[in-house]
């Protein structure tokens, strides 16, 4: 039992706790496309080189390592962690999703790409892109008078007919622009005229520099109501009989290349006659042009999805505005024509990516003064203001990208992930410094000149299915779902119902029209799947893994839950499928600031389950008192803590909920019923987790004084966090 002598928690930790604070650094390769809650790779590295390596973790690490003829398996692939690491390692490896898009970008994560053809490929694509739309992105320089420069964003705000004088209103939820975190000055849009104005504070921000009246940094827009600004009559939104809402342009930041160098800050401008005037071409531009690829598919009711229903948006095609229409018709017709079907598919995949950038849900971040995608919270956020950004992108004098939410920043990403499988690297800490560790001799990939083939097999299909021998598979490696109300397949149809109409039904998986499955593994009231469901499909799964694993194979997951129930499934699906949990792994596995958990008490952490066949010759354990489950907890969090962590209530509730459930496997494995209804199996677990210890009282022992606690700093931007609140109306 190789994880259980081998693994190195501090050296885990302290390099998965830095690489979730920029994971594309670490691992380039997370950049083929966008995937939600991907766990760390250095994570998964650990756990594969401890199975396979029989040497210490910290001698191994950062040295190439080769296992052939190892085969892994991924039942819940998702973004594909644990296949890339096991793949780049030289095992073979087989993933399953039932998700279409999951196996889709695992496939381009993997597969083998000329780069040099690629670099062709997009020099032609942005070259045809320019020539055909670049000049709806150009605006004028009022401050310096150059004609021709352009547009970084175009910042939106949603406006409202009023019910009672029928004229329209603006919907500002604040007048803030951009704070002087990065811009020498705050920037406020004038409540009155709409004029931009730069002020050294926005407690007493003056008056406006156009027509004097009073700046305000609060706006009239707040949890749902808006009083007119012509008559005063409140009004509510969205409205039950609601269209999608109109917009207008109020602000633009832009880009002079030829004036930056002398120029202090960013550039920012309120929309004159020219913009516009650009403003009614690009309508009838739009008017004019028959769209073959922009979808008209329906929304369709879900948890997540039914938000975008009620705010008035019926059909995908109406999340993005005329420009935003027109230039991603023309991406798609580029790349249709592009006769390499391996780098065709490289950009229908950068597309489908970029879609997330270039649709009326982004908004501007007043403090990083940049784009935030759709997915920056994991759902559909309503913002009241909306930021559109320059579809071709920008770079400098230096080749440097400016601003993000363009093709070029994509293409960039993408060129850097896939050169990141050729030759990928580690990267080491000393202090505050990093350090690129070339891995010579390993590479992510199916065949490569200079070595031997690995076997791929990634499928969009429920792993309870498979059809892998039994005693085939050396490890199985996965993160499953948690049990969260994370609606992957509701967030991913926002680009499948995109990627299908540019690829075409071919590919496995994308024959239905969404990737919406009735087997999908988490809580969803639409659905009605609820926590036995779960249990259920994730008992299947475990139970077809316990048959392909050799004798002695591990089955390793990673999982963290904020309330103990979802562990009680855990448990009832190891039981049933014949497992015990020899030892449990505590693991940072998120980032701390992530828009989606700040402020949510929520974990950071990971228990990693590492789970053998009960038959194993090795005795285990039967039991643990309360008394060493505590001296075991304390030594796991100084272990996080010398990391470079300080675990929060919630890091310490996850950590110990995940020893709860090994304990509860070992008290119960001997007498444990697998004909047993769900809901009996689950009350067991949690009668016997009662019986052992009171939870509540255990992490009040376990948790520090507050004064004894760092806090956890994380700024976050007025609109990231209106952000965060917007997902909740």
């Amino acid at each position: 039992m190789s994880i259980e002598k081998f693994f190195d928690i501090p050296l885990v930790a302290a390099l998965a706790l830095k690489e979730k604070q920029i994971q594309q650094i670490y691992r380039p390769i997370i950049a083929v496309h966008k995937w939600f809650a991907r766990r760390p790779g250095t994570l998964f590295r650990g756990l594969i080189l401890a199975e396979f390596g029989q040497r210490p973790l910290k001698e191994i690490f950062f040295e190439p390592n080769d296992f052939p003829d190892r085969l892994v398996v991924d039942p819940f692939m998702g973004g594909g962690t644990p296949i890339v690491e096991a793949n780049r390692v030289g095992c073979d490896v087989a993933g399953f999703d039932i998700n279409p898009m999951a196996a889709w970008i695992v496939r381009e994560e993997i597969e083998h790409l000329d780069i040099d053809e690629y670099d062709r490929a997009t020099f032609r694509l942005l070259k045809s892109l320019e020539s055909q739309i670049g000049d709806l992105y150009r605006t004028k320089c009022p401050l310096y008078g150059d004609d021709d420069v352009p547009v970084k964003y175009f910042l939106w705000v949603k406006i409202l007919d009023c019910v009672k004088c029928g004229r329209d209103f603006d919907l500002f939820p604040g007048y803030l622009v951009a704070d002087d975190t990065r811009h020498p000055r705050n920037v406020l849009v004038c409540h009155s005229c709409g004029e931009l104005n730069e002020t050294s504070t926005v407690t007493k921000p003056g008056k406006c520099k156009s027509c004097k009246s009073t700046l305000q940094l609060d706006g009239p827009a707040k949890r749902g109501r808006c009083s007119c600004r012509h008559c005063g009559e409140p009004n509510k939104y969205p409205r039950s009989t609601a269209e999608p809402f109109r917009h207008r342009l109020f602000a633009i930041e832009y880009f002079n290349p030829s004036r930056k160098e002398g120029h202090v800050g960013r550039f920012f401008k309120k929309p004159d006659q020219f913009d516009l005037a650009k403003i009614d071409k690009v309508k009838k531009i739009r008017e004019n042009s028959r769209l073959k690829f922009v979808p008209p598919d329906k929304i369709k009711a879900g948890d997540e999805s039914s938000r975008l229903i009620r705010w008035g948006y019926k059909r995908y095609r109406e999340l993005f505005n005329d420009r935003q229409q027109i230039g991603l018709e023309q991406s798609c017709r580029l790349i249709a024509a592009v006769r390499d079907t391996r780098v065709r598919n490289a950009l229908a995949t950068n597309f489908s990516d970029l879609l997330r950038y270039q649709n009326l849900l982004c908004r501007y971040d007043t403090m990083a003064l940049k784009s935030l995608d759709i997915f920056s919270v994991h759902g559909f956020p309503i913002g009241l203001v909306q930021c559109e950004s320059n579809i071709l992108g920008i770079t400098n004098e230096n080749g440097t990208n400016v601003g993000s939410g363009g093709w070029i920043n994509i293409i960039d990403k993408y060129r850097k992930a896939k050169k990141y499988c050729d030759a990928p690297f580690e990267i080491k800490r000393d202090g505050k410094r990093k350090i690129v560790v070339p891995i010579v001799g390993e590479w992510i990939g199916e065949h490569r000149a200079d070595s031997r083939s690995r076997n791929v097999s990634i499928r969009c299909l429920s792993s309870a299915e498979m059809s892998t021998p039994p005693s085939s598979v050396d490890a199985v490696f996965t993160d499953p779902p948690y049990f969260g109300n994370v609606q992957y397949a509701e967030l991913m149809d926002f680009c499948y119902v995109w990627l299908r109409r540019l690829v075409g039904k071919d590919f496995e998986g994308f024959s239905q029209d969404s990737t919406r499955s009735p087997d999908e593994l988490t809580g969803n009231d639409t659905e009605s799947r609820d926590l036995a469901h779960f249990t259920e499909g994730l008992t299947a799964v475990y139970k077809t893994m316990a048959l392909a694993l050799k004798p002695g194979g591990p089955l390793v997951f990673t999982f963290h839950h904020n309330q103990i129930t979802a562990y009680c499934s855990i448990a009832v699906a190891l039981l049933d499928a014949g497992f015990l949990c020899t030892v449990a792994i505590p693991c940072p596995a998120e980032m701390g600031g992530s828009i989606h958990i700040h402020g949510t008490n929520s974990s950071i952490v990971d228990t990693v389950f590492v789970c053998r066949q009960r038959t194993i010759s090795q005795p285990l354990p039967d039991s643990i008192s309360p008394e060493q489950l505590v001296k075991l907890l304390r030594n796991e969090i100084e272990m996080l803590s010398s990391a470079g962590m300080q675990p929060s209530l919630g890091d310490i509730r996850c950590v110990l909920f995940g020893h709860l459930t090994r304990i509860a496997i070992l008290l119960l494995h001997r007498t444990w019923d697998m004909k047993a209804e769900i809901l009996e199996k689950l009350a067991l677990i949690q009668c016997t987790i009662d019986d052992f210890v009171s939870v509540p009282e255990l992490i009040t022992e376990l948790t520090p004084p507050p004064q004894s606690r760092k806090k956890r700093e994380v700024t976050l931007s007025l609109f990231a966090e209106e952000a965060a609140n917007a997902i909740s109306l």
